[in-house]
């Protein structure tokens, strides 16, 4: 029985804050910048999923809808939330694709190294290089036996993707990184056991070391990751380790990169009972676990961003639209211009 603080109602309730507090806001926010909007479902924050662009940075809105048809990318299923990730990993890095200097910083902020040579990924829609990708799913290669009767592997959808990637150089050699972006995602319970059995046939060989990333001295079972975020965790960490085994595009290394708000405490919940004996934090269990545990990293978005917000100055549309829209920013004292 769990009998942790997180199972009782005034804590469940407490958990649901964050999410409800962006909510109010994302809805004051589009009520002031798109008042005439067509609301869908009768959402204050939901869009009709043909304006969905309107979720995104200006600056962005034409970019996003080209780079996405070029690489066939799939939008998620609720890219007409205000409160998508996917929405929300656009507006933050999508605008940085063509700067590689402020992307240097961000790496190296979050890696703790000194700023690293960043390396393009692909060409983006205007044909001139990204340093960002997005919906990385291996690079057109199946890594994790995901593959239906030998059908290319769709970017963004029915496989193991990452938000974005990044490839960069240090003193030490090229490597890409994976990045995986929540907003107000929380997860209980396990994932639909339906499909189970399939999933230990694709992905059981892969999860343990030498051939996956999983410490095998834990005695642990594919099957106490079947609850997220643990699921999702381990299928992009997976990604990372088959990736740099293969050294895809020459690099030495492939690591993991979670990026969250800080006010988001429910994305950390324990939810496999399996696991809760190994601590109290999701991301740092998962890590634990790792046969490298040096290559997973997890980061608050405003860890990451609110010195380069700084840096840009209100005069940035970049970092103004990010201030506005994204109120959560501003409830660290340490955001001034």
């Amino acid at each position: 029985m769990d009998t942790r603080p997180e199972s009782t109602p005034n804590s469940r309730r407490s958990s649901s804050r964050f999410e409800v507090g962006e909510r109010l806001r994302q809805t004051a926010f589009l009520d002031q910048t798109l008042p005439t909007r067509t609301r869908y479902q009768n959402s204050p924050y939901r869009m009709d999923p043909s304006e969905k662009a309107q979720l995104l940075a200006p600056m962005i809105r034409s970019t996003a809808e080209r780079y996405f048809s070029k690489y066939k990318i799939s939008w998620h299923r609720h890219a007409n939330h205000a409160l998508s990730s996917q929405q929300c990993c656009l507006n933050f890095l999508m605008p940085l694709a063509e700067q590689p200097g402020r992307l240097s910083q961000l790496i190296g902020r979050a890696l703790d190294i000194a700023p690293p040579d960043m390396m393009p990924v692909e060409d983006g829609p205007d044909g001139r290089p990204w340093y960002v990708g997005f919906e990385w799913n291996g690079g057109g290669h199946d890594y994790l036996n995901e593959s239906k009767n030998g059908k290319p592997l769709q970017r963004g959808a029915n496989s193991t993707s990452v938000d974005a990637v990044v490839r960069f150089c240090t003193d030490q050699g090229p490597e890409f990184l994976l990045i995986e972006w929540k907003y107000t995602e929380k997860y209980s319970g396990s994932i639909r056991s339906a499909g189970n059995p399939k999933l230990e046939q694709s992905y059981g060989k892969l999860v343990f070391a030498p051939a996956g990333p999983i410490d095998a001295s834990h005695s642990l079972a594919l099957s106490d990751f079947f609850y997220e975020p643990f699921y999702q965790l381990l299928r992009q960490q997976m990604l990372a380790h088959r990736m740099q085994l293969a050294q895809h595009g020459g690099v030495r290394r492939v690591r993991v990169l979670h990026i969250s708000p800080a006010g988001n405490r429910a994305l950390h919940r324990v939810t496999s009972q399996a696991l809760q004996k190994f601590g109290t934090d999701a991301f740092d269990v998962f890590r634990s676990l790792l046969v490298r545990p040096n290559d997973f990293v997890n980061r608050t978005i405003e860890d990451l961003f609110l010195p380069t917000l700084r840096e840009a100055g209100v005069d940035d549309p970049w970092a103004s639209y990010l201030t506005e829209r994204y109120c959560f920013l501003s409830d660290d004292a340490s955001l001034a211009w």
